[in-house]
């Protein structure tokens, strides 16, 4: 009952829910997949502490906070009680009655909170004051220098952990978007699929790229069935494919649908007659002010594909010269003719190209009439 009111809250609830737990790559980027039997091939029993700075920087808020704050409080309480039992052993505390000379291994600490106050103040040098450590106990000396560099390791670990989480660049993929569905129609002449794809801050990811991969089961000969079966899509822009992208406006990418293309055989019927997969796209690039790598995921199932649709215009020149981008128009799509398949559109094609093997013996046109002409200056 709780788990169907969380997706309620979330609107996940029916049958778009449904697809959104079938897909293998959601929307926003996230792999919808899950583990299990990790010890089964002989892994540790704790196999991600075992790759601690990773475990600790991908932690979420709410746990790095927890983790933050137990790292300094524990170490603080821990190193208190060792400050306790040396004090308490070595009888500086009233209740042990102490000689009149007696000198203690600290002093002015007279149970445990004021030993977690000398621990405090020892890990986090605030300078003492009115406690202090004497030279009449050489484990308080030793117990002294352990404190101050284990308290720089975790100072060191803790605030590394914390600024790595918010320089990292996977929150730079948040402003980049891409468009809810993808069209099919025919662009240079070529059925193409085109996806739109946009950069929402000024700052540019250098070297960016586009490629995708398509998921789908496929049975084999030997009667094997392959689940999530990868094949390449290669994306490009004008430029042509693999040229890195000027990142600086939306993008329509697209996808050439040929006779190498794994949608080649795909039909407009196909994408709402039961045909299953998943192209899941993926943007790499370099974050301009960081220097760190990004990449955005996102994947498009067979129902959110639009044949015969053409993106509306996105960009526009004001009247002063400024280019002005409209992300109303962003999603948006209109209906353009465009062929079944791609292969009836090879097939028109080859129909319309001339036979080059017959144009040297010429062609034969009932039409033509052949008349005989007099060179009269010969006459």
């Amino acid at each position: 009952m709780l788990k169907w009111c969380r997706l309620k809250l979330r609107g996940e609830s029916g049958p778009g829910a449904r697809r959104r737990r079938d897909r293998l790559v959601c929307k926003d980027g996230h792999c919808n997949i899950e583990l299990g039997n990790l010890m089964a091939g002989g892994r540790p029993r704790f196999a991600l502490l075992v790759d601690y700075w990773t475990t600790m920087v991908e932690l979420r808020w709410r746990y790095k906070t927890a983790a933050f704050l137990l790292a300094f409080l524990g170490s603080w309480f821990l190193f208190g009680l060792i400050w306790f039992a040396i004090c308490r052993l070595h009888g500086d505390f009233p209740g042990s009655q102490p000689p009149r000379d007696h000198v203690p291994c600290v002093m002015n600490v007279h149970g445990l909170t004021t030993a977690f106050l000398f621990s405090l103040e020892t890990q986090v040098t605030i300078g003492y004051g009115y406690r202090y450590v004497t030279e009449r106990c050489p484990e308080a000396v030793a117990l002294l220098i352990l404190q101050s560099l284990s308290g720089v390791v975790i100072n060191a670990f803790m605030c590394g952990a914390v600024m790595a989480k918010i320089a990292a660049p996977k929150r730079r993929g948040k402003t980049v978007a891409f468009s809810d569905r993808a069209v099919v129609c025919v662009r240079s002449g070529r059925l193409c699929l085109v996806i739109r794809v946009a950069n929402v801050r000024r700052s540019l990811l250098i070297g960016s790229h586009v490629y995708g991969k398509l998921l789908r089961t496929t049975p084999t000969q030997a009667g094997e069935t392959l689940i999530m079966e990868q094949r390449n899509v290669s994306f490009s822009v004008d430029a042509g494919a693999g040229d890195a992208l000027f990142f600086i406006a939306p993008l329509a990418i697209y996808h050439v649908m040929d006779e190498s293309s794994p949608l080649f055989g795909l039909s407009r019927s196909d994408l709402h007659g039961g045909e299953t997969f998943e192209l899941v796209v993926f943007l790499d690039g370099t974050v301009e002010a960081t220097g760190g790598s990004c990449q955005v995921r996102t994947s498009y199932l067979p129902d959110e594909i639009l044949w015969g649709h053409r993106f509306l215009p996105i960009v526009s020149t004001s009247k002063d010269g400024k280019h002005r981008v409209d992300f109303g128009n962003f999603n948006k799509s209109v209906e353009v003719d465009t062929p079944h398949c791609a292969t009836c559109m090879q097939g028109d094609q080859s129909n319309d190209k001339v036979d080059i093997e017959n144009v040297g013996e010429g062609l034969d046109n009932p039409a033509f009439d052949v008349t005989s002409v007099v060179d009269e200056t010969k006459m």
